[in-house]
């Protein structure tokens, strides 16, 4: 009950939603939380008093740009979002005294099909076995340490889940609705008015007729301050020199493959004679002339028109064995290819039903049908399918044993070698359409020859299209020049007379690519470092090579409010409540609808079974002041002049249909209780999260 009074204290708070591991409890035994060595002068983050060490923090970066192929910013965010949700909660959980026991993990886990299903851990009966689970995983530990460790990964993640439930559990019980809440909400959804109204829209009045001065809209932003406030950030001018082949360099790399193609003979310096030097036309050892001249390795696959150079796959397709072709363009690469070899239906498209049994290979291990069980199976199979060709594809999903039941028994394209050999050899022997009863050591196969393409095998000479040595020098040049004569201007844009300077106005703290820039953190963290001045400029690398001329051309402090900005949202604020003031003081003599009407020749207009839980009102917009007015009104009694969220109203109540009372309210109550559930399910973390004390440092280290 101590734990249930704190989680109600605190419900106004709480708030949801957790995708990650929870340092705690695991069924190991063995978590403490600490993955890397202390070094408590330098974390990354302070949350809540705890620090968190900078050394843990960038193992867990390093593993995520490799296990996801993140960029280092990119990581560096996604761990931090992850870790600042996962501490806070556990934290919370410390506090609060919640923890998983056995009891609540199992639960999670009989939640999971995939574990359910699984063999190994049933009992006798053909139930999951949680002791047998347990076992398993303790085997694990000694037998397979690899393994083990992965299922810690996933362990956490359990116990994670396991809390939550638990913390959630004891949110929602600490709130709940009454009758008469479920009767309010059932009156609020079902008691209707049909009324009457004038409308005047704000939009009728000219802004001409009002004067907003600076000064007023200072102090407009003033009273408001923290809705205007902005993130600390830079503003920068910048321009690119990037690093691009030339048409020479380009020229030059075809003149170099071009030589590459016949034999040739050259003239030796140091042995003064002359040597006949192969070319790809003529070498007898492919593989060394490849390695020897080509930027590539050469590749030993056949492959189908397809996969071939998309603009040369037709001239490439029609080449007799020995001929050469190129040099020609393929992306950002040149190449000259020479035909080696082509192989008729060579790649193989087929649908197969596997019938496995058990004791064959990479068989599940819910297969318990006998050899000759199955043998049986597949031949019915067989005729059923020689009798309805069409319907290959049902009887495969029904049936097969294999993973491309999900595709009907569709296994692609594939060619020699990538299918094992009794499989193969039907399929490449047979004619497309053609369906044969295939026994393999993975059980016996029902097959289906859908297509076949013919495949060519080529060597290739790559060249990457790279800028020379003398254009990287070009380029070099014509960068320092222009960043020594800005700096001596102190002003980009006068000395960029033929370039294009790029303008970004908001850059923030942990930002790390900008237009046509990517991975340019060095560059934000110029912008961002102390001894940066209004107006700097710098010369920086591009990741992709070139150069990088900027400038910092603006300076944003946290908290500060930009006046110009936010001018247009406040000027527009502004203006609406000078047009209501102004027009419920131009109409306040009016008190019934047609006076109202007549002076601002307007038409009386209706609206019909308008409910409290629908605050549109027809042909006017959302109005919820309008609508609980009306409901306030007696019949036939004119309002006032209401000021509304487009302009101001007068309305008048023709008829009210009040709901009939119900015995019960408990379905409205509960209903109620469900949007307060999913409310708490989507918002507990943001509001912890709004209440803890972060300090961010990772603009330090990143």
């Amino acid at each position: 009950m101590a734990v249930l009074g704190q989680i109600r204290q605190r419900s106004v708070f709480l708030i949801l939603v957790i995708g990650m591991a929870l340092f705690a409890f695991v069924i190991s035994g063995v978590f403490d939380g600490n993955s890397a060595a202390s070094n408590p002068n330098d974390p990354i983050a302070v949350i809540n008093d705890e620090e968190i060490e900078l050394i843990f923090y960038r193992q867990l970066v390093e593993n995520t740009e490799r296990n996801y192929n993140f960029s280092t910013m990119q990581a560096v965010n996604s761990v931090w979002d992850q870790l600042v949700r996962a501490t806070i909660f556990r934290q919370e959980f410390e506090r609060l005294g919640i923890d998983a026991g056995k009891e609540q993990i199992e639960m999670i886990l009989t939640q999971d099909q995939r574990i359910l299903e699984d063999p190994r851990f049933r009992n006798e009966t053909g139930f999951f076995d949680f002791g047998i689970f347990t076992d398993y995983i303790n085997q694990l530990r000694v037998q397979n340490p690899e393994a083990y460790n992965n299922w810690k990964i996933q362990e956490e993640n359990i116990v994670g889940m396991a809390k939550e439930n638990i913390y959630y559990g004891l949110i929602k019980s600490s709130s709940g609705f009454t009758e008469l809440e479920g009767k309010n909400a059932y009156h609020s959804q079902n008691d209707k008015v049909n009324l009457k109204f004038v409308r005047v829209p704000y939009e009728e009045v000219h802004d001409t007729l009002f004067k907003i001065s600076d000064a007023e809209i200072k102090k407009y932003i003033k009273k408001s301050n923290k809705n205007y406030e902005t993130e600390m950030s830079r503003s920068v001018r910048y321009v690119t020199f990037p690093e691009v082949a030339s048409e020479a360099d380009e020229n030059q790399i075809r003149s170099d493959l071009e030589k590459l193609k016949t034999q040739r003979v050259d003239y030796n310096d140091v042995s003064k004679l002359a040597d006949t030097i192969d070319g790809l036309a003529t070498t007898e050892n492919i593989t060394d002339f490849i390695e020897e001249y080509s930027e590539t390795p050469f590749d030993s696959i056949y492959r189908t028109k397809g996969n071939l150079s998309n603009e040369y796959a037709d001239i490439l397709f029609g080449l007799n064995p020995g001929d050469v072709f190129g040099p020609y363009k393929d992306r950002n690469q040149l190449k000259i290819s020479r035909f080696l070899d082509r192989k008729k239906g060579g790649a193989i498209k087929a649908s197969h039903i596997l019938v496995a049994f058990e004791g064959a290979t990479r068989a599940n291990p819910d297969v318990t049908r006998s050899s000759e069980e199955a043998k049986k199976m597949a031949q019915d199979l067989y005729r059923k399918v020689r009798r309805n060709p069409n319907d290959f594809s049902q009887l495969a999903s029904e049936n097969s044993d294999g993973p491309s039941k999900n595709q009907g028994g569709d296994l692609g394209f594939f060619q020699e070698g990538m299918m094992t050999e009794k499989f193969f050899d039907f399929c490449d022997r047979s004619k497309v359409g053609q369906i044969g009863l295939v026994e393999t050591e993975f059980g016996f196969h029902i097959i289906k020859v859908t297509d076949k393409e013919d495949v060519v095998l080529t060597a290739d000479i790559v060249k990457e299209i790279v800028p020379s040595v003398e254009t990287s020098n070009e380029v070099f040049q014509k960068t320092t020049q222009f960043e020594m004569e800005s700096i001596k201007t102190e002003q980009l844009d006068t000395v960029a007379n033929n370039y294009d300077v790029k303008f970004v106005q908001k850059v923030n703290l942990l930002d790390e690519n900008l237009p046509d820039l990517t991975r340019q953190r060095n560059l934000v963290q110029w912008l961002f470092n102390k001894e940066t001045r209004m107006g700097d400029i710098k010369r920086f690398s591009m990741t992709n090579g070139g150069y990088v001329v900027a400038q910092l051309s603006g300076i944003t402090p946290k908290g500060s409010v930009n006046i110009e900005s936010a001018r247009f949202e406040v000027v527009q604020e502004m203006l609406k409540e000078k047009k209501s003031a102004h027009l419920l003081k131009k109409y306040a003599d009016k008190k019934s609808l047609d006076s109202l009407a007549s002076a601002t020749d307007k038409e009386i207009e209706t609206a019909s079974a308008v409910t409290q839980e629908n605050t549109v009102l027809p042909g006017a917009g959302t109005e919820p002041y309008v609508i609980g007015t009306a409901f306030a009104l007696e019949l036939n009694q004119a309002s006032a002049l209401i000021k509304g969220n487009n302009g101001i109203y007068m309305i008048e109540v023709t008829s009210k249909e009040i709901a009939e009372e119900m015995e019960s309210y408990r379905a409205y109550a509960n209903a109620l209780q469900n949007e307060e559930n999913t409310m708490i399910n989507n918002s507990i973390y943001e509001a912890l999260r709004s209440s803890a004390k972060i300090e961010d440092n990772r603009q330090l280290f990143y």
